[in-house]
């Protein structure tokens, strides 16, 4: 399998900050990563490096084949798609959502002069449909629930028929009954052969939907485990993320993190 995202030994330093310290990773064609992490553990910098809008202070990173720093980016992330709480705050919240899917196409967000053909709408319709929220193509962005503005965002984020989909906490501020929806959308993905390399970040075990093979985990900007999921969702390796004694449990094809009481 070939590698979709390569980084190695990439670190990150903003205003005398470490973000991330020396981080290598490799991830291929046909995987589906979990990236698991306390509150400033350099998550979200790691996604902003994987989509191309972050270059490393060193280290290299190399995307789709492509080197950052050797390339154009603006060429290369529409093969990324993209769904974080950042590109749904750059959204209009008059934009109407057939055209928050369909601008994907452009990677821009917001409707202006630019041309769409029938397959773009055509396409942009199908993922409506496929993630149940067609009923909502003539409604505002700013109309919508929660759980309705993360499955338009993960319509939007497979647009371009992207090679590597980026999730950033798809789930955060859900409640239960839409969270659950979610990790069945994103287990469908997952156990799709013809879908693109899936990344999921996440705060919560309770969020990885059967289907995904392999995790990173971060603590402090540095990777304590990277590599198959099974084999890195240990109480050890969890205890040493997130920095208090946890006890795993998998069950049903689903994880499950508590506090070790004894």
């Amino acid at each position: 399998m070939s590698v979709v995202l390569d980084l190695e030994s990439v670190s990150i330093v903003r205003d005398g900050a470490t973000l991330l310290d020396d981080v290598s990773w490799q991830v291929r064609e046909g995987e589906r990563w979990v990236v698991l992490g306390a509150n400033g553990a350099g998550k979200t910098t790691l996604m902003q490096i994987a989509a191309a809008h972050l270059h490393p202070s060193k280290g290299r990173a190399e995307i789709l084949g492509e080197t950052l720093g050797r390339t154009d980016v603006f060429e290369l992330r529409p093969r990324i798609g993209l769904a974080s709480a950042a590109t749904a705050e750059r959204i209009p919240p008059g934009e109407r959502i057939e055209d928050v899917v369909l601008t994907a196409a452009y990677a821009i967000s917001g409707r202006w002069r630019e041309r769409y053909d029938d397959m773009d709408e055509g396409r942009a319709a199908d993922l409506l449909a496929a993630f149940g929220i067609k009923h909502l193509a003539g409604r505002r962005f700013g109309t919508l629930s929660e759980g309705e503005r993360k499955r338009v965002q993960l319509a939007r984020s497979m647009m371009t028929d992207p090679e590597l989909v980026l999730l950033d906490e798809p789930a955060a501020g859900l409640d239960l009954g839409s969270r659950e929806l979610l990790v069945r959308d994103l287990a469908g993905l997952a156990q799709d052969p013809t879908s693109p390399v899936l990344v999921l970040v996440t705060h919560h075990v309770e969020e990885i939907p059967p289907g995904f093979t392999h995790v990173l985990l971060l603590r402090d900007g540095k990777a304590v485990y990277s590599g198959p999921l099974n084999e890195g969702l240990t109480d050890a390796n969890l205890t040493a993320t997130f920095d208090v004694p946890l006890r795993v449990h998998h069950a049903a094809d689903r994880w499950y993190a508590v506090l070790k009481m004894d």
